[in-house]
C-alpha cells in the first residue's frame, strides 16, 4: 500500500478484507508498526475492512518535526479516512493507539461507530512518567539496545517473557531501525496526554480492555476511563501484560469481534 499525503504529512496505510464490509481501524502502540497486528489482521479481515496505518513519526509514515499532539494524530486519522472515502469506522487501538482513538472519538464523534481501547491511559501519574523518561533517555542517547531493555519487560507478563525469551530478544534488532528523534516526539506527545476531564463527552459505544498484569499502564487507568465514558464496559484479561494483542491474541480477537457484533 502507498503513503498518502494527508494533513501536511504522509501516512503509510494498509487495507485488508472485503471492500464492502464495515471499516475497522487499528491504531498502533508507540513502538509498534502495522506488522504488529499480524495475529489480528487475518482473523478480523474475514468480517471487516481492516485499516492499518502508522501515525506520523512511526515506521513507514513520514517523520516530520514536532511537536505532535493527540489532537493532531486525530486530525491525521480523519484526513486519512477522507482520502480513502471512508465516512465512519469502528475505532480501535492499543496503548498510544488507544489514546489516539480517544482523541479521535472526542473530536470526530459522528465518525466513530464504536471505540475499543486496549491498555490505555487518559493521563499519567509520576510512576508512568518515570517509566517513559527511561525510554526517552535511551532515545536521546541513540541507544536502541538500551531502549529495548527499558521497554520490553514492561510490555509483557513474566510468564510470557519466560516462554518467549528468544523471540522477544530477536525483536531487539528492530529497535536499530527506529528514528530516535521521531520516538522522542511521540514520547513527548504522550507525556502531555490529558483527556480524563473530557471523556464524558464520548458518545460511541466503548469497551475498555486491560491486562491483569499490565505493569506499564495498570488496571487503575482503565477503570478511570471506563468510569468516565458513559456506558463503557471494562474487561480485565487474566494473566496478560500490556501487549494483550500479542500475549493473548485469540482472546483479544474474540473480545473485539464479540463487541463489534453487538454494535453492528
Amino acid at each position: 500500500m502507498p503513503n498518502l499525503p494527508v494533513n501536511g504529512t504522509e501516512l503509510y496505510y494498509e487495507l485488508h478484507g472485503p471492500e464492502d464490509a464495515e471499516v475497522l481501524v487499528l491504531s498502533n502502540g508507540v513502538l509498534m508498526s502495522t506488522a504488529s497486528w499480524g495475529l489480528q489482521t487475518p482473523v478480523l479481515a474475514k468480517r471487516y475492512r481492516v485499516l492499518l496505518y502508522d501515525c506520523r513519526g512511526m515506521w513507514k509514515s513520514a517523520h516530520p518535526k514536532g511537536p505532535y499532539t493527540m489532537e493532531l494524530h486525530a486530525d491525521d486519522l480523519a484526513a486519512l479516512l477522507d482520502a480513502l472515502h471512508i465516512e465512519t469506522a469502528h475505532i480501535a487501538g492499543i496503548s498510544y493507539g488507544a489514546e489516539v482513538s480517544m482523541a479521535f472519538a472526542l473530536k470526530y464523534p459522528s465518525r466513530a461507530r464504536t471505540l475499543f481501547l486496549s491498555s490505555a491511559v487518559s493521563g499519567s501519574d509520576p510512576v508512568l512518567r518515570a517509566f517513559i523518561e527511561t525510554w526517552a533517555a535511551a532515545a536521546r542517547s541513540r541507544d536502541p539496545q538500551r531502549l529495548f531493555e527499558a521497554s520490553y519487560m514492561l510490555n509483557f507478563s513474566d510468564a510470557y517473557i519466560a516462554a518467549n525469551r528468544a523471540a522477544i530478544e530477536s525483536a531487539a534488532e528492530r529497535y536499530k531501525l527506529l528514528d530516535m528523534d521521531a520516538v522522542l516526539e511521540l514520547l513527548d506527545c504522550f507525556t502531555r496526554l490529558n483527556l480524563t476531564a473530557d471523556l464524558h463527552h464520548i458518545t460511541a459505544p466503548t469497551l475498555v480492555l486491560v491486562g491483569e498484569e499490565d505493569l506499564l499502564k495498570p488496571r487503575k487507568y482503565s477503570e478511570r476511563i471506563a468510569h468516565a465514558i458513559p456506558g463503557a464496559d471494562l474487561v480485565v484479561v487474566p494473566g496478560a501484560g500490556h501487549a494483550i494483542c500479542l500475549e493473548k491474541a485469540a482472546l483479544f480477537n474474540a473480545i473485539l469481534l464479540g463487541f463489534l457484533a453487538v454494535h453492528q
